[in-house]
């Protein structure tokens, strides 16, 4: 148990997504990303906290992420390929986007993929690029194949279900369906399952689909990662260290 729960601490960005959100709020997540066990994989907030996380975490392997056409995914290519270039200048090295899904679902198919492309052009080489696809927003699950391929064939980074900010998050049955997009891609994609995964017995069934899809090597931060701010203190828990675990904002 401690080890896949050492596993799961190493995969989690750790998330803060409140419009409650203060820089001293940040700072308290920044303060929770560094372990006895192992550092968080990154932390994700909203772009103006790019530099105090930066100003915190800097030189300690943590990555910087933060959100672009959130939540709705509707604002537009141009505004998300602004909101993207701004993330890199502030000092993100991680950018999660969310595509305009609801276009998708009513029928646009090339408005995502543009924004995807689009996107990871801004980002090049050296910035991951998540997509959030929304996937609990899909009662269709072969429109979320068909958008999931998508992404990736548009040079997303990785795949992630949720913004956390709708009725119904990341599920195993969405997670199922993107991890089967990405194995059928032959491309290099991971996937970050995102909203709602709070217990380690939760992390542990996505980490055990995903090994039983792309294989146990594959689980690792450059390919699977968690989104989450309250699965730290379980995880912690796990580990003995109940002390350090402490509720806090975000997913």
């Amino acid at each position: 148990m401690t080890d896949t729960a050492k596993l799961a601490l190493s995969l989690l960005d750790l998330t803060s997504l409140s419009e409650s959100d203060t820089k001293e709020s940040i700072r308290t997540l920044c303060a929770k990303a560094v372990t006895p066990f192992a550092h968080v994989a990154a932390v994700c907030v909203y772009p103006q906290f790019l530099s105090l996380c930066r100003e915190t975490l800097d030189n300690t392997g943590v990555n910087f992420a933060a959100v672009a056409n959130f939540p709705a995914g509707n604002e537009g290519l141009k505004a998300a390929i602004q909101q993207t270039r701004k993330i890199i200048e502030l000092g993100g090295n991680e950018v999660d986007v969310v595509v305009p899904y609801q276009e998708w679902i009513a029928g646009n198919k090339t408005s995502s993929p543009d924004l995807v492309k689009a996107c990871k052009d801004v980002c090049g080489a050296n910035v991951s690029l998540k997509v959030i696809l929304e996937s609990g927003a899909f009662a269709n699950q072969a429109e979320l194949y068909e958008l999931s391929q998508a992404s990736i064939s548009s040079g997303a980074d990785f795949i992630k279900t949720s913004t956390g900010k709708t009725d119904v998050s990341a599920t195993l049955e969405a997670a199922q369906t993107m991890l089967e997009a990405i194995r059928d891609s032959g491309k290099a994609c991971g996937f970050k399952a995102s909203g709602g995964i709070r217990t380690h017995a939760q992390a542990v069934e996505y980490m055990e689909l995903a090994s039983k899809i792309m294989g146990e090597h594959w689980i690792s931060p450059e390919t699977f990662r968690f989104g989450a701010s309250g699965l730290l203190n379980d995880l912690l828990s796990i580990l003995g260290h109940k002390e350090l675990a402490a509720e806090q904002g975000g997913y």
